[in-house]
Parts: structure tokens; sequence; C-alpha cells
């Protein structure tokens, strides 16, 4: 699977424009219902589509994406009237909304109905004599016309043989980006070959939106309410994913980005990573008095919530073994509110599932908005404020190295390896970790199997951990040394057992 993050995109500067243009919205519109509608020509005010057939398809999308920026759904397609742009706007038009599912949404008009799986023969076919493609396959589904071979779809059972055998690379595979991406089976076809996703198996983790080249998924924002809050003068503090160090540039310090927030009128800024800190110790205490004891099978982390919903959806004999305890996220947001009972706290991170997290009943009062570091990056853009030109006036120094952690893939389960090394000496620690869907799936079978007993298990939907989520802008490797810098940075490397 090919991840664009990284590279700006036209769908990257085309989601970014949008977040922007809602940011402002929010700040400077006085009759929404008008600039709102006024928006898509805005946006689209050129006479020719250089990715479309017509400006009108362009603009269709774009209309779509501003109601799933500003937090409301799709308008539904198959009307024989369609709706507004701004149909139902009143319901959005406020400083308080939780995210209702469906969260990730395809929109049909930017779906390009890509082939779900297929091989055939391209112009690099030289016609060989050898034709070993025919050969291996098992089906007769290949032969060979003006000199060339083709394969016969109906016959064909995609079973790869003739691509590995070809000794001039002429076959193709075919597979569409976000059903590839989706390590759940979650993406379907509509009667017009349009991707769809089932909502019932549907875990939110992001992955089909960042790897549609089309740019045909996209997911619910909160910047409009966001706004709208600060706005109204309510006292909002920002909590921030341990993921976000080198998301906006690599002169962006931690420190610069805390007064970046700071300029952006957010009251506080806190790491999450203090909230993992918290759970690291009470999970090392867990897995000392309930696993390694042998009175549980196996422990599984439940900081990603789109591993922790898939788990009890596709395995409901585990849901005894997920953590129960508050995920960073939760717990930071409840340190939040004990410290200032007034405020509303905004989680900054990663993640599209946590979108969802936050709008359960039971988290609700804690976690009041949810944005992503490109939601906030379009924020920064609506206000004009230029991080690479701020001098920090702050500090961050909350969390342990074990919180930061968090951030990348295995970083749970060595943060409560660490803590158990510290605080139960010459404990066995059996570790396991799992990135991807997929590989999650395969690790909870295993574990049902009882082929994982005396573990503790951490699943990350995203291949390579938060810092791979829906909402990043940086590519991969360059995350990983990012959040391992500001790691070694901290002063503490293990949170104190008393302090919790």
């Amino acid at each position: 699977m090919s991840d664009m993050r990284g590279i700006d995109t036209p769908i990257r500067q085309r989601r970014r424009m949008v977040f922007r243009e809602v940011s402002k919205l929010a700040y400077e519109s006085t009759n929404l219902k008008d600039d709102m509608e006024a928006l898509p020509y805005k946006l689209v005010d050129y006479d020719e589509s250089e990715y479309w057939e017509s400006v009108y398809r362009d603009r269709a999308i774009i209309r779509e994406r501003i109601r799933l920026a500003m937090g409301m759904s799709l308008r539904p397609e198959n009307r024989n009237r369609p709706g507004h742009l701004t149909e139902g706007v009143e319901e959005s038009n406020i400083d308080e909304k939780y995210y209702e599912p469906p969260l990730m949404q395809v929109i049909p008009s930017a779906c390009n109905a890509c082939p779900e799986n297929e091989y055939f023969v391209t112009n690099a076919c030289m016609g060989c004599v050898a034709h070993p493609c025919q050969e291996v396959c098992p089906k007769d589904a290949i032969t060979f016309v003006n000199g060339k071979s083709v394969i016969d779809q109906e016959k064909c059972i995609k079973c790869g043989k003739c691509k590995a055998i070809c000794p001039y690379d002429a076959i193709t595979h075919k597979e569409r980006p976000c059903k590839a991406a989706c390590g759940i089976g979650a993406i379907k076809s509509d009667e017009r070959g349009r991707a769809v996703i089932d909502n019932d198996m549907c875990v939110s983790c992001g992955q089909c939106m960042v790897s549609c080249p089309f740019g045909a998924i996209a997911d619910k924002s909160q910047i409009f309410q966001l706004i709208k809050a600060m706005k109204s003068g309510k006292k909002v503090i920002a909590q921030v994913a341990p993921a976000f160090v080198g998301q906006f540039g690599p002169k962006v310090t931690p420190e610069v980005f805390k007064t970046a927030l700071k300029q952006l009128g957010f009251a506080e800024v806190y790491e999450t990573a203090i909230g993992a800190d918290l759970g690291c110790i009470a999970e090392a205490e867990h897995y000392v008095k309930e696993v390694a004891s042998g009175k549980q099978a196996f422990a599984l982390t439940s900081c990603c919530p789109s591993w922790s919903v898939m788990a009890k959806n596709l395995f409901p004999e585990t849901i005894d073994k997920i953590s129960n305890e508050l995920t960073p996220m939760v717990a930071t947001a409840r340190i939040i509110k004990e410290e200032h009972p007034d405020a509303h706290v905004v989680f900054i991170g990663p993640c599209a599932s946590k979108k969802l997290e936050a709008s359960r009943r039971t988290v609700r009062s804690d976690v009041d908005f949810v944005i992503t570091f490109e939601e906030l990056t379009g924020m920064f853009e609506a206000k004009g404020i230029l991080l690479d030109e701020i001098q920090a006036m702050d500090e961050m120094k909350d969390a342990t190295a074990a919180g930061r952690g968090y951030g990348v893939a295995g970083g749970v389960a060595s943060a409560i390896e660490e803590c158990i090394n510290k605080y139960y000496p010459g404990t066995e620690v059996k570790i396991e970790h799992a990135e991807s869907l997929a590989e999650c799936k395969k690790m909870l079978l295993l574990a049902k199997a009882g082929k994982k007993n005396g573990c503790l298990i951490e699943g990350m939907a995203c291949p390579g951990g938060c810092i791979a989520g829906a909402g990043t802008n940086i590519a991969l490797p360059q995350a990983v040394k990012e959040v391992n810098r500001f790691k070694e940075a901290a002063e503490k490397k293990v949170p104190d057992m008393n302090e919790e």
C-alpha cells in the first residue's frame, strides 16, 4: 500500500483549503448561509477543471467537503431535489456539537469506481514464445490475441501466478486503494461500482481516506464549532498527542507549537502524554497482578479506539481482556477538568477514531472537541499565523519518555514493560504488538486460540502507530525520528509510581 503522506498532493491542498475557509467562516462570517453558499464559487473560480470533466463536478465535490468540514453529513444523492449546501446548517452553527456516526464518508461524485481486484495485460507485453503466463494459469484464462496475452476476466481467479512469472512485468494487478488499505473488509461497492463503507464494520481508522488517490473519502470535523466556542469567550484548553512533533514543519519545536496554540486562543496547553504516564503505571500493575500471575490469559491495551472497537466487534470474548484504564486522551482531560472545572477540552491529535471515542456517552463530559493536526493547520492559516516566525515563549516538559513513546507503534507496550522492570523487578514480561487492522485481526485470532497466553498485547490500527493516523501531515520515517527525539528530551524516563 502506498502512503502519500509527506507529499503535498492536490488532494491534500484541497482538504487544507476547505479547512482554512471553513475556519474563516467561523471566525468572520456574519451571514453564514450566504457565505457558505458562495464558498464553492470562491474555491472553484476557474472555467475549466484540471482534474474532472467539468467545473460543475469540481464544485459538487467541494460542496460535500464543506459540509463534512462543518460536521454535517453528506446530502443524499438519490433524491429528486438535491438539498441546498446549507440544508441543516442551523444544527452546526453552534459552539458544541458531538460527532454523529458515520464519521468516514465516501463522496459519491468524487469516487472513481476503481476495479476492486483485477489482473490485466498491459502494452508492455512482448508476445514472447515461451508464454509462461499461459502455462502457469490454473484456469486457462489467458489466450494469445494478435500476438499478445489477454486475460479472460470471467475465468480469472485472481491468483497472481501470471504476474509473478512474466519476464517483462507486463501484467498489472489493479486493486481499489481504499479497499486494500482497509484491514477489516468494510469497503463494499454500490450498484454503480463506487465505494461504500459498511458502517457496521468500519472502525473509523481513516486509512481508506489517506489511501484514496481521488480524495473521495473524508471525515467530519469540529473546527467550526471549536472556533465558535473560543469566540464566544469560553475557556478552551488544548491537550496535544505526542505525535504532534514535526507535524508543522522542521522549525516548529514543541515550545514554538505551544506558543502558537496560545496565540490561536487556547488558554493552556497540556501534553496528552501525562495521561499516558498514568495509564502506564496502572497497566503495569494490572499485568503483574492479573496476567503474570496466571489469573488472566492475556491483556489488551485500549489506547487505540479502532483496535479496541474491532476487538469488541469481532472477538466479543476478549472484552474482559481489554484494559479498563482510561485512555491517555480521557485521563488527561480529567486532569485538566480537575484543575480547570470551567474549561472546555480539545484533544489535538493524529487520529480520526478519537473523534468517535470522545462522542461516547461516558467520555462526553471530559473531552469536548477532537481535531486533527491537518485540521489545525487550516485554523492557523485562517488566522494568518505563520508558525515558522513564532518565538517560543513556553516550555513543554510535563511528561516522561514512556508517555511520549505512545505515539509510535510498540511504544505503549514498551512503556508498560519499562514500568514493570522498574517497579516489579524480576517479573517476566511477554510483549506482543500488532500494527494495521489486518495484523491486529491475526493477533487476536492467535490470542483466541490460546497462543498468546501470558502476553501483554498492544494493537494499533494504523501501520506505524499514531504517527500514521489519518490526520497527520508528514511522512512516516520523519515522524518516527521526531517522536523519538521528543522522547529522549524528556527529563524522566518513566513516571513515578507514588505520583499517580
